[in-house]
């Protein structure tokens, strides 16, 4: 009778001659010891303590780690949410700041410019923008090689960002991308086709946005006196003095001019049709700005934590100064002052709110509710221009005020990085270098929009029809009403 055998006894034969068929491949001997390279066996215990701790400093200051490559939760953190409050800023913060300020009928033409805008930028900064802006390249001008966000993941960039996802800080600087040509329209409001903004926004955007933020703030740009140490002008700009208020106040202004004034403009009254949306407005811009000016620390430090200080202490001042003006010279304080200060506040001290102090901001909120409250009234009405919601006057004008009084109040006492590669011209000659980079900017934002604005005039046109524009631009563009009335007409 024959003995039957069992899987166990057929499957240890097969192991045995598996192992000793890897070990004759390897060429090892049963009588030699295995020996570890030195190398494998540091990797294998991991860095050694100093190392560990010194990284973990650098978490803390935000400086450059010596071994880790990944982002620190606290800074990734509050760069996810600063992100948020400055798309907050925008929809719906701008959306209602400038919707109430216009006429009932047009009240959905400035949301659907709004919410076009941060489509059609988020498209582009996806496709190429961010690549542009902040690829090195030129110091003009970025390069391709972030285009469709290659290689934009969740490792920190370290030329801008030791501690933040990249995908983060792409994301973050694309909202500084969506609000800038935003604030356009409150120039021409009233009066553009949407069409005619869409694409002259497109067009915007290649030849004034992407080229100015390189420059300003690429790590090879011309302008970036902060991090480049070969930059062609040494000039500083925080959160976007230049960048953002000046290139879209003085683009507003010329496109305004361009444009034409409204019809009946200056023959009868063009009143706001709702302060309250302009005050709900105006308080969103207020809590999403400390997104705008703490978030440019990229980081959770304490340069972000002074650039929060200076922004609300700036903000809080301007929004007291300008209302106080109108009482002493109009005998009332409006609504519409509180929040105008409010708004000058925040642009003004934008460029300056990480590298001055708590008593310079205060200086800076002095001055931002005073001066361009004189532009929004005396300088609008001697040139007669039709800002229709004072986009130049606040933003155009206080934006290049930022800009300089940067160059006198910035200071190493609030933001040390200056010694790195100005420490010979803060306090000195800094001004000088923001003189440059204002020519530079007014230059180019003016240049920019006038080929476009005529080349968009050229082939689509920039205005409806005179009866289009008289019905509102909320039925001619877009069917739509904001409110509705019953018979009665409640």
């Amino acid at each position: 009778m024959k003995s039957s055998r069992t899987g166990r006894d057929l499957l240890l034969p097969m192991v045995v001659a598996l192992a000793v068929y890897a070990l004759s491949l390897s060429g090892a001997r049963a009588d030699e010891p295995a020996v570890v390279p030195a190398a494998a066996a540091a990797a294998a215990a991991g860095p050694d303590l100093a190392t560990r701790v010194s990284d973990l400093e650098a978490y803390i200051s935000n400086t450059a780690p010596k071994l880790l490559s990944a982002p620190g939760p606290g800074h990734n953190a509050w760069m996810m949410t600063s992100t948020a409050l400055v798309l907050f800023m925008t929809l719906p913060g701008l959306a209602l700041f400038y919707g109430g300020l216009v006429r009932r009928k047009n009240v959905l033409s400035v949301l659907a410019q709004c919410l076009g805008t941060a489509g059609v930028v988020t498209i582009m900064w996806w496709a190429f923008g961010y690549s542009f802006a902040f690829g090195s390249g030129s110091p003009i001008l970025g390069s391709l090689k972030f285009a469709f966000l290659k290689g934009v993941g969740n490792t920190p960039n370290p030329d801008y960002g030791a501690w933040v996802s990249h995908n983060v800080f792409c994301m973050y600087q694309m909202m500084f991308a969506i609000i800038t040509p935003a604030l356009i329209v409150g120039a021409i409001a009233e009066r553009m086709k949407y069409s005619a903004i869409m694409a002259f926004i497109v067009g915007w955007m290649l030849l004034v946005y992407f080229p100015l933020a390189h420059m300003v703030w690429g790590s090879d740009g011309f302008m970036n006196g902060l991090s480049n140490a070969k930059a062609g002008i040494r000039a500083i700009d925080f959160a976007g003095g230049t960048v953002v208020h000046m290139s879209s106040g003085w683009s507003a202004l010329l496109l305004a001019i361009i444009l034409g004034r409204r019809k009946g403009w200056g023959h009868r009254p063009f009143m706001p049709h709702s302060m309250v949306l302009t005050m709900v407005g105006t308080g969103m811009l207020w809590v999403g700005w400390y997104g705008f000016n703490a978030g440019s620390a990229v980081a959770a430090d304490g340069i972000a934590a002074n650039a929060f200080t200076a922004t609300t202490l700036a903000t809080a001042v301007a929004c007291v100064v300008w209302p106080a003006i109108e009482w002493v010279t109009r005998g009332k304080p409006t609504i519409l002052g509180f929040c105008s200060g409010a708004v000058a506040g925040l642009v003004v001290i934008t460029p300056a709110s990480g590298f001055v102090t708590s008593t310079g901001a205060v200086l800076i909120g002095l001055l931002a509710g005073s001066i361009p409250y004189l532009a929004c009234t005396k300088l609008k009405a001697l040139l007669k221009y039709d800002d229709a919601l004072d986009t130049f006057g606040v933003h155009g004008v206080g934006g290049t005020m930022g800009a300089l009084l940067t160059g006198f109040l910035a200071t190493p006492e609030a933001n040390p990085n200056l010694n790195t590669n100005l420490a010979q011209i803060v306090g000195k000659t800094l001004w000088l270098e923001q003189l440059k980079a204002i020519g530079l900017t007014i230059v180019l934002a003016l240049s920019g929009t006038l080929v476009l604005a005529y080349l968009v005039k050229a082939v689509i046109g920039l205005r409806p029809a005179p009866d289009s524009e008289e019905m509102g631009l909320d039925d001619a563009d877009h069917g739509e009403a904001g409110y509705h009335f019953d018979e009665a007409g409640g």
